[in-house]
């Protein structure tokens, strides 16, 4: 799944070990999640949201053959 965490991330020039620290995770995960390697939990993606203060359908973006 595409998203937009890595843009995000650096406008507000966080490291990807920052960002993980302020929304509970590893840098791996969030490296993980930036390169579309890992598709987050939606409590996850919540809290990525929340803190980008974006819609989750805004942060990350939903295609049909993304589906599982």
């Amino acid at each position: 799944m595409k998203n937009k965490v890595k843009r995000l991330r650096e406008e507000l020039g966080l490291t990807q070990k920052e960002l993980g620290e302020k929304v509970g995770v590893s840098r791996q995960a969030i490296n993980a999640i930036e390169t579309g390697k890992f598709d987050p939990s939606i409590w996850l993606a919540y809290d990525l949201a929340k803190f980008f203060d974006v819609s989750i359908e805004g942060l990350f973006l939903f295609e049909e053959g993304d589906r599982k």
